[in-house]
């Protein structure tokens, strides 16, 4: 069975422009979340979120000049800009820019949102209504699709492999890692440029999880306190953009080229609630399932793994059940956090924005916090690491993903 390595990673989000900024500023209890003011949030019930900011008065301000041209910025979608910017650091990373055409043959793409270019779609709406089909872009539809993010990245660095994207919700970052890791193992590529991007903090995106009850609401004059996962006084999540790539490869090939391998992936689980559109099933057993199969794929039992990044959206069912689901799996004392109460929920990057902190956790030997964890619910055996980051040398990470629909997925990463 071929193995497969993190050879590479790209990353930006509200807290910073590539991956060491973001790291150690998760690393200091930083938090991304802010009162939006792009657009006007009036009439709207959520008024923060971990936006990426193009103000350059802000501490976080992300300068897309400084890696796309203006031709590229004004024919796509932010989540299709901000996937090409993590793209091109991950593949920086791996030093795989100046490489051969037969191996480029083989190299592949992976990446999805969950929402895709929802800001161009209702511009476009507002377009349409006011100034009539005419005044259209020609971009407007290879601006919105999804896919076009992972065939974007392929014309970019000539990347003749397979060209796939996920769109599974909140799960699609993780679900585009172990799809690739699959291929891969199955000998379709021997490198995959694989993730997640999301940029659907605008008016439409904002009001819709309103009008579906699922953001905070109770902390619009507070927002760096407002996602707080299994505190009791938590009120519901808090939207994040952003976007997380990572270069799988071949762990031989890896080590032919003589390439920085950051983690092996040994384990990739899935299912499916079959319950309800939006909310998991009270019981757990969808994030269960997918976290037993990831242990299964991986060979290992559960009081193997040190650390769970969790999906812990900061929503009043979700924390819960699938606090529940861990201890129900992992009986030994184990280590849970979730970094979303620091940049928030980034939907269709989530996963594999959590996949690197997993990643970086086994590498730099040091546990990220859970913010604002002040009045935690009832737990067993499990450390939710409330404030302060731990320092702890692990081996293995697990990183679990769910999304609206009932998809749930995990990711098991192991030290190597």
């Amino acid at each position: 069975m071929k193995r497969v390595v993190v050879t590479g990673i790209g990353l930006i989000s509200s807290i910073g422009n590539n991956l060491e900024s973001t790291w150690n500023n998760l690393i200091a209890g930083i938090s991304g979340i802010k009162k939006i003011t792009d657009f006007d949030t009036t009439d709207l019930s959520c008024k923060i979120a971990g936006f990426i900011s193009h103000d350059d008065s802000d501490k976080f301000y992300l300068n897309r000049n400084e890696y796309l041209d203006k031709r590229d910025i004004n024919r796509n979608d932010r989540f299709i800009q901000y996937g090409l910017i993590a793209a091109e650091m991950a593949i920086n990373d791996s030093n795989l820019k100046e490489v051969s055409e037969q191996i480029k043959n083989r190299v592949g793409v992976s990446v999805g949102s969950g929402i895709g270019g929802l800001e161009t779609i209702y511009n476009g709406s507002i377009t349409l209504n006011s100034r009539g089909p005419r005044k259209i872009s020609p971009f407007f539809i290879p601006s919105s699709l999804i896919n076009l993010l992972s065939g974007q990245i392929s014309i970019k660095h000539g990347f003749k492999g397979p060209n796939h994207s996920v769109v599974t919700a909140c799960a699609t970052g993780a679900h585009s890692i172990g799809d690739a890791s699959e291929m891969i193992k199955r000998g379709a590529a021997d490198i995959m440029i694989a993730g997640g991007a999301e940029a659907a903090v605008c008016q439409l995106g904002v009001a819709g999880f309103c009008a579906a009850r699922s953001l905070s609401t109770g902390f619009n004059d507070k927002p760096e306190e407002a996602s707080r996962p299994w505190d009791k006084d938590r009120d519901g999540f808090v939207m994040g953009e952003g976007s997380g790539i990572l270069v799988l490869e071949e762990y031989e090939h890896a080590k032919k080229r003589n390439a920085k391998i950051y983690a092996e992936i040994i384990g990739y689980g899935m299912s499916g609630d079959a319950h309800h559109i939006t909310s998991p099933s009270e019981d757990g057993d969808g994030g269960f399932r997918a976290m037993k199969e990831a242990l299964i794929m991986a060979k290992i039992p559960s009081e193997k793994v040190n650390y769970i990044n969790a999906h812990g959206t900061s929503t009043k069912v979700g924390d819960e059940i699938e606090l529940n689901a861990i201890q129900r799996l992992f009986k030994h004392n184990i280590f849970v956090s979730s970094t979303k109460s620091s940049i928030g929920h980034l939907l269709g990057a989530a996963g594999s924005v959590e996949s690197i902190f997993s990643i970086m956790s086994i590498n730099k030997k040091i546990l990220p916090a859970t913010l604002n964890l002040h009045n935690p619910i009832e737990t067993s055996n499990v450390n939710l690491i409330p404030g302060i980051p731990m320092e702890k040398e692990i081996k293995y990470a697990l990183s679990n993903s769910f999304g609206f629909g009932g998809t749930n997925t995990a990711l098991l990463f192991k030290s190597i």
